[in-house]
């Protein structure tokens, strides 16, 4: 049971320490960033035509 444990830790931590693919790691955190504002800006652009359609409705009416 040690050994099988000693095996996993020594494969997590080779695992951690590789560097070849840290590129895709931070790419994909940029991309989730990006896709983070993306969306709270479209809730204020949204929110922003519901006011003014609102606006505009209510005046022609």
């Amino acid at each position: 049971m040690n050994k099988l444990f000693l095996n996993l830790l020594v494969r997590l931590h080779i695992l951690l320490n590789r560097e070849d693919g840290q590129d895709m790691v931070e790419y994909s955190l940029l991309v989730a960033l990006i896709a983070l504002a993306a969306v709270s800006g479209t809730k204020e652009v949204a929110s922003a035509v519901n006011t003014t359609f609102s606006k505009i409705s209510s005046t022609l009416a």
